[in-house]
């Protein structure tokens, strides 16, 4: 169990290390825009399209790595006091019920809103602004299901970290 916790963490760390580019990516074009616009007087549907869809693209791929890392938002009322022991029962029970379920509803719920995109290969509003948002929509099943295989490696890991308090 624990080689898988192990396998997901390192794909989930690699998608992570590959969102740490599209930072940069976003950063540059965004700079093109401004230089673009404030330089030379020329605007550009697409690239502003672009960064939006990069930062909405960044923040699902990267959010299973944020979870790997524990640098999620967490309410530590009871965590922080907590022993360690309670904080692996913690980290199972909030896997189990929390990241799972989310993960399984948010994938049952955005499949058809996602087929429906790709069935009419659906493009931006704007008629000059980007053609393929399908693609971009389809991130919303990576994102699902990336942060599923995260809660699975938390849990695994919690279970791992858990039984073991419980036998000392």
């Amino acid at each position: 169990m624990k080689t898988i916790a192990k396998w997901i963490d390192a794909i989930n760390g690699a998608i992570g290390n590959a969102a740490a580019w599209l930072v940069l990516a976003m950063v540059l074009v965004q700079f093109i825009i401004v230089i673009l616009r404030y330089v030379f007087g020329i605007g550009s549907l697409q690239a502003q399209e672009a960064v939006i869809y990069m930062h909405g693209m960044l923040f699902m791929v990267a959010a299973a790595d944020t979870l790997r890392h524990d640098a999620h938002v967490r309410i530590d009322i009871f965590y922080a006091r907590a022993s360690v022991r309670r904080q692996h029962l913690i980290n199972l029970i909030g896997a189990l019920l929390f990241i799972l379920p989310f993960c399984l509803l948010l994938w049952v719920v955005s499949f058809n809103y996602i087929a429906l995109s790709w069935a009419v290969r659906e493009g931006s509003r704007e008629t000059s602004g980007l053609p393929a948002i399908y693609l971009l929509k389809s991130v919303i099943l990576v994102f699902a299901t990336q942060l599923a295989l995260q809660g699975t490696s938390q849990a695994i890991k919690a279970w791992h970290g858990y039984s073991i308090e419980a036998k000392t």
